[in-house]
Formats: C-alpha cells, sequence, structure tokens
C-alpha cells in the first residue's frame, strides 16, 4: 500500500541554522567515500608490489568496491522510501566506517577484497538516499545551490585524497590509507543525528523481486565484462553478459508494469533527463580512465613516486572545487545545458593536451593539463545535477538518486575495467587510457549541446510535507 503525499503550495527544505549542520552532515559522508576512492586509485601500484600481484589484479581493490556499488544502490534507494532516507543513510555510515577500519587487517588480496565489498555495501546506503536528503535540506529555489555545495564537497576529498594517500603511503603500511576515512564517518554520524530530516516513508512496500533482478543484471554484466578485462575465459564471460541481458529484460519489463518502480523508467521519457543520464555516463566513464590510468602512468611510465603522483594529480580536484559552486550557483540563472557543454569543451580539450605529454613532464607540465580537466569537469557536473533535479518529482527523489549513483558506478565500473585490460595489454605507461577519455567527453559535449533544443525543466515549488 502507497502512502499518498499531500501536495501543498508550501515552502519546503529545512529552516537555518539546521540547514547548514544538515549540510555537514551530509558532506561528511559523501567526503569519506570519495577520500576512500582516491586514496586506493594512488595506493594500487605499492598494493600490487606489497601483496605481489599484478597491476590489473591490483585494479580489482576498485573494481569489487565499484561492482557492489551497482548491485546495491538501487535495492537501497528503495529501501531508503521504506524504512525512511536518514536511516538508511546513518546505517550506510555505521558500515562503511568499520569496515575501512577493518581494511586495516587485511595482509592479503582476497582479504582485502571481502573488506572492500563490504565498505561498498555502507557506501552504497550512503549514496543511494544522498540526493533525497539533500533535496530535503534544500528549498527548491536555491538546489542549483546546494548541489554546487555538495560537488565542492566532493571535490575538496578528491583534492584531499592524492596528497594525503600519497603522504600515508611514505611513511605507513598501505593499510592505513584506508582508515582515514574513519575520522569523517564518526563525525558525520554524530553529527547527523539531531541535523538530518527525519525518517519519512514513501511506500509502505519493497520490491523484493525488482531489487534481486536488478542486482543480480547489474552484477552479471559488470562480472561479464571484468572478466574479459582480466583474462577469464571468453565463454564464461560471453554467457554472464547474456544472462545478464535476459535478465535485463524481464527486471525492465517488471519495472514499467510496476506502481512504484525502484528504477526511474518513467522520468527516462523525458528526452531532457535520458540526454542528461547519457551525457553523465560519458563523464564519469572517462573521469575513472584518466584517474586510474594515472598513477600507473605517472609512476611506471615517468619515475614519479607516490608521493608526487598524488601532488601532481590533486590541481584537477582542486579546480573542481573552485568551480563547482560557482558553476552550480550560475545554474540557477543560466541554462544548464550551456554550462555543461561548455564545461565538456574545456575537459576535451584538458584531456587531449593530456594524452600528448612531452617524453621528460616536470610539474608544471603536468599540472595546467589537470587545471583544464578540472576546470571542465566542474562546470558540467553540478548544472548536469541540477537538470535531473529540476525534473523530478519530490516524491521520487530517492529514486533518482538511485538511477544517478547507478550511472555514475557504472560508468566508474566500466572505465576501470577497460584500464585493468589495457594494463593487461602492458599500455598503461601511455596516454591510450587518457585519449579514449576525451573521445568520451566530446560524446558528452555533444549531447550538452544537442540539449539546448530541449525545454529547460523548471523546478517546482510543490513540496511533499516531510516530518522534519
Amino acid at each position: 500500500m502507497t502512502v499518498v503525499a499531500q501536495q501543498l503550495q508550501l515552502p519546503d527544505g529545512l529552516p537555518t541554522p539546521r540547514r547548514y549542520f544538515a549540510m555537514l552532515a551530509i558532506s561528511l559522508g559523501n567526503i569519506l567515500a570519495v577520500i576512500d576512492m582516491g586514496i586506493a586509485n594512488v595506493a594500487l601500484p605499492t598494493i600490487a608490489r606489497e601483496l605481489n600481484v599484478n597491476s590489473n589484479d591490483a585494479v580489482l581493490v576498485v573494481t569489487v568496491y565499484q561492482l557492489v556499488l551497482v548491485m546495491t544502490v538501487l535495492p537501497l534507494a528503495a529501501l531508503g522510501d521504506r524504512l525512511g532516507h536518514r536511516r538508511v543513510y546513518q546505517i550506510g555510515q555505521l558500515i562503511f566506517t568499520a569496515a575501512s577500519f577493518l581494511c586495516f587487517f587485511a595482509k592479503d588480496l582476497h582479504t582485502l577484497l571481502i573488506v572492500r565489498a563490504i565498505q561498498a555495501l555502507g557506501g552504497g546506503a550512503l549514496l543511494s538516499v544522498s540526493t533525497a536528503l539533500l533535496r530535503s535540506i534544500y528549498p527548491a529555489e536555491q538546489i542549483g545551490r546546494g548541489l554546487g555545495l555538495n560537488a565542492v564537497v566532493i571535490a575538496t576529498g578528491l583534492v584531499i585524497a592524492p596528497p594525503l594517500g600519497g603522504l600515508i603511503l611514505s611513511v605507513a603500511p598501505w593499510q592505513w590509507v584506508f582508515v582515514a576515512a574513519v575520522p569523517f564517518g564518526l563525525a558525520s554520524l554524530f553529527i547527523g543525528r539531531s541535523a538530518l530530516p527525519r525518517p519519512r516513508q514513501y511506500s509502505d512496500l519493497f520490491d523484493l523481486k525488482g531489487s534481486v533482478l536488478s542486482a543480480l543484471t547489474f552484477g552479471l554484466l559488470i562480472i561479464g565484462l571484468e572478466g574479459l578485462a582480466h583474462g577469464q575465459p571468453l565463454y564464461l564471460s560471453t554467457l554472464e553478459i547474456l544472462c545478464g541481458a535476459v535478465l535485463a529484460i524481464f527486471f525492465v519489463r517488471g519495472q514499467l508494469r510496476s506502481p512504484r518502480p525502484i528504477m526511474p523508467v518513467e522520468l527516462l521519457a523525458k528526452p531532457m533527463i535520458a540526454m542528461s543520464f547519457l551525457a553523465n555516463f560519458a563523464a564519469h566513464m572517462a573521469q575513472m580512465c584518466v584517474m586510474v590510468s594515472m598513477p600507473f602512468r605517472l609512476q611506471h611510465g615517468y619515475g614519479f613516486s607516490p608521493a608526487e603522483t598524488g601532488a601532481m594529480i590533486s590541481p584537477w580536484p582542486f579546480t573542481v572545487m573552485i568551480v563547482a559552486p560557482l558553476s552550480g550557483y550560475l545554474s540557477d540563472r543560466i541554462p544548464a545545458s550551456l554550462l555543461g557543454g561548455i564545461g565538456m569543451a574545456f575537459a576535451a580539450s584538458g584531456l587531449a593536451a593530456l594524452s600528448f605529454l612531452p617524453a621528460h613532464p616536470d610539474a608544471f607540465d603536468i599540472g595546467w593539463r589537470m587545471v583544464l580537466c578540472g576546470l571542465g569537469f566542474g562546470m558540467f557536473f553540478s548544472p548536469n545535477a541540477r537538470l535531473l533535479v529540476s525534473a523530478t518529482p519530490r516524491d521520487r527523489m530517492a529514486a533518482l538518486g538511485g538511477m544517478i549513483a547507478t550511472t555514475r558506478l557504472v560508468a566508474q565500473t566500466l572505465g576501470a575495467s577497460l584500464v585493468a585490460g589495457i594494463l593487461a595489454l602492458n599500455l598503461g605507461d601511455g596516454g591510450l587510457a587518457t585519449m579514449i577519455a576525451c573521445g568520451l567527453v566530446v560524446i558528452a559535449c555533444i549531447i550538452s549541446a544537442a540539449r539546448l533544443r530541449q525545454p529547460a525543466p523548471g523546478v517546482s515549488k510543490t513540496a511533499v510535507i516531510d516530518e522534519f
């Protein structure tokens, strides 16, 4: 039985100063996941060496994490509608924080992968409802500002992660890099207990069948693609991909008949939303290709240390940290599609330059290219997210958040798998991965330009009554 939300023309969002504390809790929760991912990327060469595994096997530390996230985000978003967004968010924080600490005790690759899978389960809960919580924190007319602030928080985590990872690796064993997320998790739990909106359920039902089919569909597709990258027999990978494709048919058909689907298929019928998801997919896949491949390229190809690698990657997220809140603020006043298209044009230029580094690059050679890439991606992500949020009803925000996270995670997993395949072919020291990323960004730029022909969605001021 579905709880019918009464629609009234009322102001929405949390009052100040509670809004600021709620945003702080969300920010700390998001930053812990970002720091963990950034540190993991920088630590991959060290993990490969210390655990005596191949570079492409070490990438499993990233891809297993991404795989579990992909499988769980949509079901957990539906569970958030059932149990309350705050409750699911904080349970996810608790699991993620505990698993981050347990990474310290991982002494081999198999143990590390198990703990990373548990960590991803908590991260999936965080990602699945964070968009819904953010929409409840900010009023409709300021949602671009809220998304921009969230983007700067994520970018801050990306800025901190590489040099922090390099610093930790220079003075301590690699296990310590994962423990860095623990203080952020504990602080977020403490602040969020009183600041976040109270649990609010939109539905009495939990689509168990749809959740299982979703997990199996995405899981089998990603496992099959991962198998191709890691030398799995071709017949087995093909079988996994075919099974995933068959399950996808049943999953989508079931979602089309469901009164409250866990995947917002009704939203994908809108051209603006569909194109925004496609552009988002291409941009995130491109970004992951670069972020996973660059540590190997800089350390193996050019002989930089882990600390130097972290410092040279950091201008990208540092620039995003500056540009993202500005682009989010401007997206409340300037067409978001225009901002996104300009951003992708800058990113394509930066990636093209990064693909063709000189034979002996110095910090400046790498730094200005990273800044140009950061400028482009910083101008794209916040306006793109605003387009999606603006066109979505309030009571479907958790489903939208789950779909956004799933799209991003599938793209990132494919990007990491692509890099693993390139490393397996001993091509990771060159600019091939960056060239592919440049092509993906060009596609996102073309899609962003095409969106200008579509009517821009307005942010509805119709608010669903929440029990704050």
